[in-house]
C-alpha cells in the first residue's frame, strides 16, 4: 500500500502546514516529539505533540475504507518516504524544537509502532532494521574475544 507520487506531496504539504507551530522564532526551543497516528477504518492522519495535543488532521484518501491486512506497514513505509522528503528539503531544519527529537508513527491507542525519524545536531538519521542487523552477534563475538584475553 504505497502512496502515490501526489498523495506523497499532499502529506508533506500537510505535514510542514501542521508543524508551522514550531517555525524558528527568536524563542526557547520546545521539547517534543511529533507523533503520526492514522486511522485504518477513516484513512485520517493526525499530528500529534507530547501533550497529546492535535496539532492537524487531514484524510489521506488512499487509506480511506482501506482494508490492507498490514495498514500500519504500509503507513510506516509511506511515512518514512514522506519526512525523507522534507528531510532533502531541508524543512526539518527550521523548526524551534529542542533535537535530537523524533517523528513516532502510533495506532490508535497511542502506542508507538515506529520510530520514523530520529533528528540530531550532528545528521539525520533513518533507523531501520538494517542499521541493528547483525548487532547481537557482533557483540557476542566482542564479549567472547575480550573474556578469552
Amino acid at each position: 500500500m504505497n502512496l502515490s507520487p501526489q498523495s506523497i506531496a499532499a502529506v508533506q504539504a500537510f505535514l510542514t502546514k501542521a508543524l508551522e507551530k514550531y517555525a524558528v522564532k527568536e524563542s526557547t526551543p520546545v521539547i517534543t516529539d511529533i507523533y503520526l497516528q492514522p486511522q485504518l477504518a477513516t484513512g485520517e492522519l493526525m499530528v500529534l505533540n507530547d501533550d497529546d495535543e492535535v496539532l492537524a488532521k487531514t484524510v489521506v484518501k488512499e487509506w480511506e475504507n482501506s482494508v490492507y491486512e498490514d495498514f500500519y506497514v504500509g503507513a510506516e513505509a509511506s511515512l518514512r518516504q514522506v519526512l525523507a522528503g522534507m528531510q532533502q528539503a531541508d524543512t526539518l531544519n527550521s523548526l524551534c524544537l529542542l533535537k535530537p527529537y523524533s517523528f513516532v508513527l502510533v495506532d490508535e491507542d497511542k502506542e508507538t509502532l515506529a520510530e520514523l525519524l530520529l533528528v540530531d545536531d550532528a545528521e539525520t538519521l533513518f533507523l531501520s532494521d538494517e542499521l541493528l542487523k547483525g548487532l547481537d552477534e557482533e557483540l557476542n563475538a566482542f564479549l567472547k574475544d575480550l573474556l578469552e584475553k
